[in-house]
């Protein structure tokens, strides 16, 4: 119990302003006697009352080391105080949590090895703790404070005795008035959902009470009704039920939707010279005569801030005017523009790469100290800082210093960038199928890229190793190498293979690039069969010396899931500089993404993906190995299939009594892909896609076709992109060797 006693009887009636012969203290161990004589501004000689006395212990009180202060007048004008301390805090404990609640409750309580035990403060960071629990869904937390007395009462240790409560599960959440919309509706929305079907797995909702967000549910879902057009819909606060005998809760709200807006006329008041207003609203998301959605609106803010701030006004302001006619139910929109003034960074900095190395980062930002802002740049840094594979995120963070300076702060999250990917398949021919690969895109936090591939069958052997730097010294420049080798026996005939492949690229342009590659390859055929057309190969070893010129396109957003731009490539590689082969090869590649959410507001996203390959031999004198050929099937070209095990044929060998030849490639082939992702479980980040592949594969003219369709899994994991791919054959034939099931980890969708 708290204490403060002043003087007996005696001394109140003997002291009348009387003169303090002498002062000492008792009982003081942090302050020194002359530091709590200055305290309470009090020496002999100096003319004492009752007041003074008073005012004296409630001083030395307040320094909040003592427990109990008292007087003493020893003998006439002696006074003696005399205080009891509070002990010193020797350590502080947490018992009955994990460890990992251990660290937040250090944080929490605020109270820390060294400091004065306070009573008060213990309790205050009793009802902290039994807080944090509250909000994390646990309910009947009961905290106890124990203390123990540590060297001669001098010190103790603090332990605070945490039985943690039971967790209130909601089990209904309950939306009345509504018409228009349901629960299924705004529950992305909302923090406190209701418990569902195997509540404990990840990503399932749990339906733990969260009494923290409870205030602010009720404006997620008012704003999920704005977005469908609804403006004058009012949301009450939660009404909560909570039955502590089974710890479970009932959770209602009461809506009036209202009536359901569109949208009128659109205006832009801003300063002449910084936009054409007229295109602007054109590109905008809300037009004239469409529903309404507080969504696009602030999207179209966004669209109207942007080409402000690519002109330098970083603070531009953008207040919209929502004139609601409750008659007509139609909303007209005023975008009020202030421009502000131009701003120019003042610094760039780099945050989360804890194992990307910081100039990695900073060599992908298109911004630098003392340029003049642009919003293009901070996007497009954004978009090329995820196409690099190096991020599962990227935030981009502007911290106003002045009117006209700012600094960028880039917030990444690391990604995992190994990859691994495999196939299990059974061929007729070639038994039991097995390919593997594993590579890493980041290594050591570099940003250099490594990776193997094997692929391995009853006939075939086939493995690489390479290694890419994307930025060479930091500069635009890159360079990637190869090293390959094979050893193929087939029916009819067996092939051996290997060499190296160096590329040197540029980068021309934000989102372009060219490079130069060198090929110097070496090939073997043996005991070549005589169904097998030999007259343009040869059975002695043969040199392939080649230069491989190319050009690349890339404005896409992300680089495991985009949903927008256009990825593209076209190479030739030119064979006969040099060697025993001479040939042409070209190799383009393109893929489109277009994301559908704006229009539709669903995340549905469609892909098209298309490759194109020939092989140009210009007169018979001119040679080439088989593995220049083409093949389709597989994960790569046409699903449904074997690996490469779609090609023309030899001619039968007639002493096998086999009714197909050996595969021989082709010259040309042309691959198509259609597909449509769309979300499965948007909380596991899982989607699935249904895809058509179509492809075309011959020797001088297109004329052996084949299709693939089926649904392939889409999960991004922790562990990386995985991909389930199931597949059936279409326009098949017999002979054809098929795989149902692929698999892909670490590989773009």
């Amino acid at each position: 119990m708290k204490k403060i006693t002043a003087l007996s009887l005696v001394v109140a009636t003997t002291l009348c302003a009387a003169p303090l012969k002498s002062l000492q203290f008792d009982g003081l161990i942090h302050l020194s006697p002359e530091m709590a004589s200055e305290m309470i501004d009090m020496r002999a000689g100096d003319s004492i009352d009752m007041e003074k006395i008073d005012k004296a212990v409630k001083t030395l009180y307040k320094q909040n080391y003592f427990e109990d202060v008292w007087v003493e007048e020893v003998s006439e004008g002696a006074l003696l105080i005399h205080v009891k301390e509070k002990p010193v805090i020797a350590k502080v404990d947490f018992l009955g949590i994990s460890e990992s609640d251990k660290d937040e409750m250090n944080k929490l309580a605020g109270i820390k090895k060294g400091e004065v035990y306070d009573a008060e403060r213990a309790e205050l960071s009793k009802l902290k703790i039994i807080k944090f629990y509250e909000d994390k869904g646990y309910f009947d937390t009961v905290v106890e404070i124990k203390t123990t007395p540590l060297s001669e009462k001098l010190s103790m240790s603090l332990d605070f005795v945490i039985n943690r409560g039971e967790n209130v599960v909601i089990k209904n959440v309950t939306l009345c008035g509504t018409k228009e919309l349901d629960y299924d509706d705004v529950e992305p929305n909302i923090a406190n959902k209701a418990a569902e079907w195997l509540p404990w797995m990840w990503g399932f909702n749990d339906g733990k009470l969260r009494t923290s967000d409870l205030e602010h549910d009720s404006a997620r879902i008012k704003d999920t009704y704005m977005q469908k057009g609804y403006l004058d819909c009012e949301v009450s606060q939660p009404f909560l039920k909570t039955y502590l005998d089974s710890y479970t809760a009932d959770l209602v709200y009461s809506i009036s939707e209202g009536e359901q807006y569109k949208v009128g006329t659109i205006a832009i008041e801003i300063p002449e010279g910084f936009i054409d207003s007229d295109e602007v609203i054109k590109a905008m998301f809300l037009q004239n005569g469409k529903v309404f959605n507080v969504a696009k609106l602030r999207k179209d803010m966004a669209l109207i801030e942007t080409k402000v701030a690519d002109q330098g006004y970083a603070f531009v302001k953008i207040v919209p005017d929502v004139k609601n006619d409750k008659a007509t139910h139609i909303a007209n929109i005023t975008y009020r523009v202030i421009p502000g003034e131009k701003v120019y960074i003042n610094n760039v900095r780099i945050a989360g790469n804890s194992r990307t190395i910081d100039r990695v980062v900073r060599r992908e930002i298109y911004l630098a100290n003392n340029d003049l802002y642009s919003r293009t740049d901070v996007t497009d840094t954004k978009s090329a800082l995820k196409r690099t594979g190096y991020f599962e995120d990227v935030e981009i963070k502007e911290e106003r210093l002045s009117k006209n300076s700012m600094d960028l702060v880039i917030n990444v999250k690391e990604a995992s960038t190994g990859s691994i990917g495999g196939g299990i398949g059974y061929g007729s021919s070639d038994g039991l199928l097995l390919s593997a690969s594993v590579s890493d895109g980041n290594i050591f936090g570099s940003g250099l890229r490594a990776g193997i591939d094997v692929e391995r069958s009853d006939s075939e052997l086939n493995g690489a190793l390479s290694l890419s730097n994307p930025r060479l010294f930091d500069s635009v420049y890159s360079l990637s190498g190869k090293i390959y080798a094979a050893d193929n026996d087939y029916d009819y005939y067996d092939e051996e293979r290997y060499g190296i492949n160096i590329v040197l690229g540029r980068k021309i342009a934000r989102n372009w690039g060219v490079s130069i590659g060198y090929i110097i390859e070496q090939n073997k055929l043996s005991d070549v069969d005589d169904s097998v057309d030999t007259s343009l190969y040869t059975t002695e070893r043969t040199l392939k010396s080649s230069v491989v010129p190319g050009i690349s396109f890339n404005n896409t957003d992300d680089y495991y899931l985009p949903r927008s731009g256009i990825a593209a490539s076209s190479s030739l590689e030119i064979a006969g500089l040099g060697g025993d082969e001479k040939f042409m090869s070209s190799v383009n590649k393109f893929a489109t993404y277009y994301g559908l959410q704006d229009l539709i507001d669903y995340d549905l996203i469609l892909r098209y993906k298309a490759q194109f390959k020939y092989l140009a031999i210009n007169d018979s004198d001119e040679k080439y190995s088989y593995g220049e050929k083409y093949y389709m099937g597989g994960v790569r070209t046409i699903r449904g299939y074997e690996s490469n095990s779609i090609s023309p044929r030899g001619t039968p060998a007639p002493l096998k009594g086999e009714p197909l030849g050996a595969l021989v490639g082709g010259n040309t082939m042309l691959i198509n892909t259609v597909e449509a992702s769309f979300p499965l479980i948007e909380r596991l980040k899982m989607r699935a896609a249904i895809f058509f592949d179509y492809g075309m594969i011959g020797e001088d003219n297109l004329n052996i076709k084949r299709g693939g369709t089926g649904i392939a899994l889409e999960w991004v994991s922790p562990l990386g992109p995985i991909g389930l791919i199931f597949a059936q054959p279409v326009m098949d034939e017999a002979g054809d060797e098929k795989a149902s099931f692929e698999f892909t980890i670490g590989q773009k969708f």
